[in-house]
């Protein structure tokens, strides 16, 4: 029998906390990103047979954490549409959850009758990296502002044809019409993210170059110019009910004509 016993080993206290609060900010992050499953617990329901199911929506948090903006246009619509909205979805990859192009497989597999799709991509494809240590360097603080990084540009780009693939693919499912809503700016709340200001106005660019080029019929929704720090909760990230409102007051003309 081995009798040789390791002893344990104890952080320093002012390691030990600071260890704490990393974790404990990690673990936050992946709560209002939708890290792991949390992605589908942080998310309204999905719904696969509505009153109308030619209009599917398909996205992230924006869209999925409250479900307000979808039950706002649905009252004006009188009728509900299909949900495939997920908390924490990328353009790009599911290492968080399922991206935003196999949301709307999944929708094409349960009923392919779409007409419309709308939705959101592209956010947590720049957030998540930006609040997990600024990877891709799209802050810009007040001592920058003026000059997003280069690194931070090319990214974004990439994020373009990303985003015109998935709205090819979109429009080569017989889908007629899209509409795709862009970001506004966000604030500091539990994660300081202000300087996302111009990050936000190049992805914004990019997102609404990627509607026009695309083969889909696409119209682009900025919200950018009526989303207040107010109508964004705590986080600093996610639409208040009044924030929700709003959004869905933008959409509403957009998407009104094509039901």
């Amino acid at each position: 029998m081995n009798n040789n016993h390791k002893k344990p080993m104890y952080l320093p206290a002012v390691v030990n906390a600071n260890l704490t609060k990393a974790l404990a900010a990690l673990l936050m992050a992946a709560l209002f990103t939708g890290c792991s499953e949390l992605g589908y617990l942080l998310s309204n329901d999905k719904v696969t047979d509505a009153d109308n199911n030619q209009v599917v929506f398909v996205g992230d948090s924006i869209f999925a954490l409250s479900g307000e903006i979808q039950n706002q246009l649905e009252t004006k619509a009188g009728e509900t549409f299909r949900r495939y909205t997920v908390s924490g979805a990328q353009l790009s990859g599911e290492l968080i959850a399922p991206s935003i192009p196999n949301q709307f497989r999944e929708a094409v597999s349960d009923n392919p009758d779409i007409k419309t799709m709308v939705g959101d991509a592209g956010g947590n494809d720049i957030l998540i990296p930006a609040i997990f240590l600024n990877s891709n360097n799209c802050k810009t603080p007040w001592w920058r502002f003026g000059r997003l990084s280069q690194q931070c540009r090319d990214f974004i780009d990439d994020i373009y044809v990303e985003g015109v693939d998935f709205l090819n693919e979109v429009a080569e499912a017989g889908v007629q019409n899209g509409v795709l809503l862009g970001y506004y700016y966000t604030k500091n709340g539990l994660f300081r993210l202000k300087d996302m200001k111009e990050a936000v106005d190049y992805g914004n660019a990019t997102l609404a170059r990627a509607c026009r080029n695309s083969v889909l019929d696409c119209t682009f929704v900025d919200p950018r110019s009526v989303i207040n720090d107010s109508d964004i909760i705590f986080d600093g990230i996610h639409p208040a009910d009044s924030g929700s409102k709003k959004i869905a007051d933008l959409i509403w003309p957009k998407l009104q004509p094509l039901l």
